[in-house]
């Protein structure tokens, strides 16, 4: 098992913190991590006496829970708050909500928002590592990391592939993270969407954008789909779904154009029919649930790490 002790960051904001030294510790920690999942006794003491707080301010089911998993089975005591029942529907700002659970001494405190930055206002209020499980359309890093992973387990090397990343870029926090976390790691990140979900300066993480759905799909190791964020936006930037699923989708003639192994992902949830069809989604080349196990081994590590720094 890695040392938490190398691990020099006390905060998880966003890979775009971390080097390619630091992913690759992460993940090698997590790998280290995923065998107790398959134990007939899924659980170690490794956290044994640590308050984790689960402190999401919008709705989440893998992110959440996987993070719930990860802190139970190295024995964590978990709290989780969510909007409805914190102070901030009373009128209380972000901040004195941190300053507060900051003063009940927790260890970690995971947080989701809406407003990108906010896991970084946490981290100045509180003495708590932080661990961002999603903020606006920031980041994701778990998230990106689970992803890494994923392919790193299926291709044994991130470097020298193709990532084709096919939807809501301008919308989607995973797409930020995937591609600085693809990138850093010596992959190249091929983007397409609907031009009105592509934002300004997309090649300026690194990422490549296509001109065509074909273009992006041809010859890659990694054909990811991506939901569209309605939450996100304030107009709409569709026609219509069924004309996403016609342009953008991922059918088998398209999936086709990649590498006979190409690998089919998706961070969840999948609108069937959408950006998949079920057919692709289930098909054999998808990976879509182990994305799902690697989750909870990957938030394990990070668990782990952060309490290292200590």
């Amino acid at each position: 098992m890695a040392s938490g002790s190398t691990f020099a960051h006390r905060h998880i904001l966003g890979l775009e913190q971390l080097s390619r030294e630091d992913i690759s510790h992460i993940l090698a920690t997590a790998d280290s991590f995923k065998e107790i999942s398959t134990r007939s006794i899924k659980k170690v003491p490794t956290l044994r006496g640590h308050t984790i707080i689960n402190l999401f301010f919008e709705p989440s089911t893998r992110t959440r829970l996987s993070f719930e998993v990860a802190a139970k089975r190295m024995s964590a005591d978990t709290f989780n708050i969510s909007p409805s029942t914190s102070s901030t529907t009373k009128g209380e700002t972000l901040a004195d909500t941190a300053r507060n659970i900051s003063a009940m001494h927790p260890d970690i405190i995971i947080i989701r928002h809406a407003c990108s930055g906010a896991p970084l206002l946490l981290s100045r209020c509180v003495k708590a590592a932080v661990i961002n499980a999603g903020d606006g359309a920031h980041e994701h890093p778990s998230q990106g990391l689970l992803d890494l992973m994923t392919v790193k387990e299926r291709r044994t090397t991130l470097s020298g592939l193709k990532i084709a990343l096919i939807g809501d870029i301008a919308h989607s926090r995973v797409a930020r993270s995937d591609i600085i976390g693809f990138t850093r790691m010596g992959s190249a990140v091929h983007v397409y969407g609907p031009s009105t979900l592509i934002p300004k300066g997309i090649d300026q993480l690194g990422a490549t954008l296509c001109t065509s759905l074909e273009e992006a799909v041809r010859d890659a190791d990694v054909v990811m789909t991506l939901r569209i964020q309605h939450e996100r936006q304030n107009d709409p930037l569709l026609p219509s779904l069924r004309e996403y699923a016609r342009q953008f989708g991922i059918s088998g003639r398209i999936l086709s154009l990649a590498k006979p192994d190409a690998l089919v992902m998706h961070p969840g949830p999948v609108n069937r029919g959408v950006e998949l069809p079920p057919e692709v989604a289930d098909g054999p080349q998808s990976v879509i649930l182990d994305q799902v196990t690697n989750g909870v081994a990957v938030r394990m590590a990070l668990l782990y790490l952060v309490m290292g720094t200590s």
